[in-house]
């Protein structure tokens, strides 16, 4: 078997479903499986797999593991040459993992490829790609200069050598993942992807970026940004740091100091509000059920055109790629106002995020 995609789900049934439809597309032509590892969630998402997607192998823990064990327990019984470790709060194109197996194919000493991502916005993630942390440069980020953070050295749609990568998109082969002991299960969420990617590095394997393609993440559905955030994503920091840079014990206290600085100062989530107008839906039909089912004035639309200040884009994956839609968003983004959603591919919702802090927008359509 040439890939296994290793999904760990909590609570976010909706974005898994457009996930995993994505992923069975992008999928096409390759001997691969989908293991979703489902962490107790309460809203139903392990009923939909079983119903939805059969073939899919779910595994459902009695409690909530956290990520690192989650996602150990689905490589566990993967049997793939590769592993892709992929949020549930994701799309990926119907190429990506062609492409992406592709490049890693031809690597020697291969370790961890990630790829570029995209918000529900259209908008760059600069955590696609990033340097690795040292106290020098977390301090720098946490002062508020993020630049040697983040791999700028690399544009975000080149192709090169990358140290650091995001749980939301790792592609690895099995044998490297063995080989350093996958996630380290004292990281419960955040922080452990940077240890991954970090061991990886020091086991002598080499981390690629590629920016050939791209995929959407919609950052923060899977772990809404609530009052316990910072002080999770800092505490994984602080693991990080005593597991690799221990030697300065003066500096460690500085970093200690200023991972509680930033934990203090973190801001609250902001509120987005809803000004939408009117709707344009992007389809290949010439009318839709959709027309009926929303509450403000619709156009129907086949090809891009510039839309007007607080309309919703609204995407029907039924008869456009996802590829394609993800090209729609970035020609159509930056517009006052914009905001995007989709019909996944044979569902009867439309979602979509437009803010890494708060929940996404799921609006069910009973009569599809």
């Amino acid at each position: 078997m040439k890939l296994s995609v290793i999904i760990l789900n909590y609570n976010v049934r909706y974005f898994l479903e457009l996930c995993l439809k994505s992923v069975e597309k992008s999928l096409v032509g390759l001997y691969a499986e989908i293991i979703v590892v489902d962490n107790q969630s309460a809203d139903a998402s392990c009923d939909m797999v079983k119903e939805s997607f059969p073939n899919v192998i779910l595994i459902e823990n009695p409690s909530n593991a956290g990520f690192s064990k989650g996602n150990n327990l689905g490589v566990k019984i993967a049997q793939g040459e590769y592993l892709c470790i992929l949020n549930p709060d994701t799309i990926v194109a119907e190429d990506t993992f062609k492409i992406l197996l592709d490049f890693a194919d031809k690597q020697d000493k291969l370790g961890i490829v990630g790829c570029r991502l995209m918000d529900g916005t259209g908008k760059f993630l600069p955590e696609s790609k990033r340097n690795v942390p040292k106290p020098a440069v977390a301090l720098k980020k946490l002062l508020g200069n993020p630049d040697s953070y983040y791999a700028n050295q690399i544009g975000e749609y080149e192709i090169g050598e990358a140290p650091i990568f995001v749980g939301a998109f790792m592609l690895l082969k099995k044998a490297v993942y063995d080989a350093v002991g996958g996630f380290d299960e004292d990281y419960f969420m955040y922080g452990e992807d940077i240890d991954l990617s970090y061991k990886v590095l020091k086991a002598g394997y080499t981390n690629y970026y590629n920016g050939s393609t791209t995929i959407v993440h919609y950052k923060g559905e899977s772990t809404l940004k609530d009052a316990n955030y910072a002080k999770r994503f800092y505490g994984a920091m602080q693991i990080f740091y005593k597991k690799h840079f221990r030697s300065n014990i003066i500096f460690n206290g500085i970093v200690w100091l200023g991972i509680r600085g930033a934990y203090m100062m973190r801001s609250e989530p902001e509120v987005v509000s809803n000004k939408h107008q009117s709707y344009v839906f992007y389809t290949q039909e010439t009318s839709h059920i959709l027309e009926t089912l929303v509450d403000k004035p619709i156009t129907l639309r086949s090809k891009v055109e510039a839309v007007d200040p607080f309309t919703e884009v609204i995407f029907d994956a039924n008869s456009l790629s996802y590829k394609a839609i993800f090209q729609y968003i970035t020609v159509l983004k930056g517009s006052e106002g914009i905001s995007f959603k989709i019909l996944p591919n044979g569902s009867n919702f439309i979602i979509g995020s437009n803010c890494s802090k708060n929940r996404g927008e799921i609006q069910v359509l009973t009569k599809i």
